[in-house]
């Protein structure tokens, strides 16, 4: 394993104190985004999940965190929408994602969100052997069985969250 900067190390003892097998892979920052990872380090984007804030638009606004598989799209608009039990949705700006979570966009961890927040899982990340997240930095990725999520406060597994992308 390459040596951990402090994120990582941070990250490290995190991951190891839920119980679950994983690995830090280091990723050159340039190349942290979901497409650009997998074609360069050889990964599946089906084995890909992304944690993606949202926001719903009331007073105060609803936040929540969402981790879909890389091939499927995030179902803002009807299922983020229900839960959060507004009437407008969207996707967290960079600047309130980096707020909420002090990561930057393409690092976001779902093992370094605040604890209030709620982290809504899609069922297919589940039914993957292992699944790459992303690392806390544009500098790592977690790979993890899926199940290491369960460990994590706030989680709801979500039958339908998102939708499957066209071929």
């Amino acid at each position: 394993m390459a040596s951990l900067d402090p994120v990582a190390r941070a990250l490290e003892i995190k991951l190891t104190r839920l119980g679950s097998p994983f690995e830090l892979i280091a990723c050159d920052p340039a190349l942290a985004d979901t497409a650009a990872f997998c074609a360069a380090y050889g990964y599946s984007p089906g084995d890909s999940a992304n944690t993606i804030v949202v926001v719903g638009k009331s007073d105060p606004p609803r936040y929540a965190a969402c981790v879909v598989l890389a091939t499927t799209r995030l179902d803002v608009n009807r299922a983020v929408r229900a839960r959060l039990g507004v009437r407008r949705t969207s996707f967290a700006s960079f600047e309130e994602a980096r707020a909420l979570t002090g990561m930057e966009l393409g690092g976001v961890t779902v093992f370094g969100l605040p604890a209030d927040l709620p982290i809504w899982v899609d069922r297919r990340v589940m039914e993957r052997p292992e699944i790459i997240l992303g690392g806390g930095s544009r500098s790592w990725k977690v790979k993890a069985p899926p199940t290491i999520l369960l460990a994590l406060p706030g989680v709801e597994i979500v039958d339908g969250l998102a939708m499957e992308l066209p071929s």
